[in-house]
């Protein structure tokens, strides 16, 4: 039985209760929406260490980090440090997008290490197994796809990036349109390159209920990507896009019919004024599943900085109702993140996210802020360093240039603003 046919029953699974504890929000609550697939808790029965957490209307913004081997860089060890590194910095959930090396391996080793969610993208996989196999990577079968997304589901993954509204009928509408970068998703263009090259439709569409199948069995959530999301500012919004969503939309619902739990992928760049509305068609169109959101990445001018341009696209998109960031790192667009890139990815998103919860009201982030407040008032910088969202960063910084300047920052010192108008105004109040 998944999540959500337990939660259509009115059942109340441990998952539940133990994401209604850290959410601090009623369990009854969270069923209602996990029935209604407003909430989605990917929690694959295989995943035996995973601590589960919910994504979704009225809980707090998840980040999730990305990590994988290349075939340039396929060490494990070194995505298992950026995997290291992802949860020391506080991510909710990770992905193994590998391509390099022993992909089974790294997958395994990443699940056997991952107390948060894990998801990947079975279509990758596949893909690499074609080129070795066949020679080409668009030589796989409707059959090798299937049974890639079973073998990664028995091994416990809990969500999967299924490209399914990547149809014959949205490619022909993104031809007739016109794109400056065309498609930009890795999985979108290899089943792209499929269809065309064997004229038939989308395998993860023609035969969704395969797919349902096997979700189902394992309670996989599926994780519905935007494979013809915009690659820039000037594709964003466009007729491709959107076709794209209207279909995701039915499959939420078809997922919901078969009892599987189904969340929608959110469009790449996309200009300030036109994130809000995004979120809110998302919302509208497929029926209020859970948003995951890549940045949205505001300016396509940044590279070295695309985790900042990403962090203020996703603290619009989370305060108009994303509910899930996927982080992006420094080294987007130039090349695999190291240990470090993924930290400060991480960092980035989740303060998008903070910022999203304290206008969402979401239970505790107002208390974080105020909590901070008063320790700044204080000059407790103990207390400050603590409730950080990055302590090891701001110790770093509290320390570097504060040896002679115990009490005040060296920013300010003895004309410290909080230590002078806390003397003074202190006695005005004591005289009145």
């Amino acid at each position: 039985m998944t999540q959500l046919e337990a939660a259509k029953q009115g059942k109340i699974t441990r998952e539940m209760e133990k994401v209604a504890a850290k959410e601090g929000i009623d369990v009854e609550i969270l069923r209602q929406r996990v029935a209604e697939g407003k909430v989605v808790i990917p929690a694959n029965k295989n995943h035996t260490n995973l601590d589960p957490c919910g994504i979704g209307l009225g809980l707090r913004t998840k980040v999730n980090a990305n990590i994988g081997t290349s075939t340039a860089y396929p060490d494990i060890e070194q995505e298992l440090k950026k995997l290291e590194a992802a949860l020391e910095a506080g991510a909710d959930a990770v992905m193994d997008l590998s391509t390099g090396g022993d992909i089974d391996a790294c997958r395994r080793e990443v699940l056997a290490r991952s107390p948060v969610a894990v998801g990947t993208v079975p279509i990758y996989q596949v893909t690499v197994e074609a080129q070795k196999r066949y020679g080409s990577m668009v030589e796989f079968t409707a059959d090798d796809l299937f049974r890639v997304i079973e073998l990664q589901a028995a091994d416990g993954v809990d969500f999967i990036t299924v490209h399914c509204g990547v149809t014959l009928e949205t490619v022909e509408r993104l031809k007739r349109e016109g794109r400056l970068t065309d498609i930009v998703s890795r999985g979108g263009s290899f089943l792209v390159g499929w269809m065309l090259h064997h004229r038939e439709e989308n395998p993860l569409y023609a035969q969704y209920d395969r797919l349902l199948e096997i979700a189902r069995r394992y309670d996989v959530t599926l994780s519905l990507g935007d494979g013809l999301r915009p690659g820039c500012l000037a594709d964003a919004t466009d007729r491709a896009q959107i076709q794209e969503l209207l279909i995701l939309g039915e499959l939420v619902d078809r997922a919901r019919e078969a009892g599987v739990q189904a969340m929608v992928e959110g469009p790449g760049h996309v200009p300030l004024n036109q994130i809000e509305a995004n979120i809110l068609l998302q919302k509208r169109l497929c029926h209020g599943a859970p948003f995951y959101v890549l940045g949205p990445i505001v300016t396509d001018v940044a590279p070295g900085y695309d985790h900042i341009t990403a962090a203020i696209g996703g603290a619009i998109a989370a305060a108009a109702g994303a509910d899930f960031i996927c982080y992006v790192t420094p080294s987007e667009h130039l090349g695999l993140p190291t240990a470090e890139d993924v930290r400060e990815g991480v960092i980035a998103a989740r303060i998008a996210g903070h910022a999203a919860d304290l206008v969402k009201g979401i239970p505790g982030a107002w208390e974080w802020d105020r909590a901070m407040a008063q320790a700044r008032k204080a000059l407790d910088w103990e207390k400050q360093i603590s409730l950080a969202l990055d302590p090891v960063k701001a110790r770093h910084y509290r320390s570097k240039r504060n040896v002679e300047t115990a009490e005040a920052c060296s920013m300010c010192g003895d004309f410290c603003a909080m230590r002078i108008v806390g003397e003074y105004l202190g006695k005005t109040m004591e005289r009145c």
